[in-house]
């Protein structure tokens, strides 16, 4: 059982007269508009693990040699 090209079209008459043609274009660019910040919101993560890294590995090294020279050496 499948849809036909009459069926479609009154399922789209139903809708638009429920929903009114101003209500259905506001709905459709609020859509737009999620989905393009969906797509800003994945480049924004696949861009930031690799800033990261690099800048959490700096100052792990340096808090080290911080902490190294902080320690005073023990005695034996």
């Amino acid at each position: 059982m499948s849809l036909g090209p009459w069926q479609l079209i009154i399922i789209a008459l139903v809708i638009l007269v429920l929903f009114g043609r101003g209500r259905i274009s506001e709905m459709m660019g609020d859509f737009g508009k999620g989905i393009k910040s969906f797509k800003q919101g994945m480049n924004e993560d696949d861009a930031k693990p690799t800033q990261q890294i690099s800048h959490e590995a700096k100052p792990a090294d340096q808090g080290l040699k911080e902490d190294q020279a902080k320690t005073p050496s023990e005695p034996k």
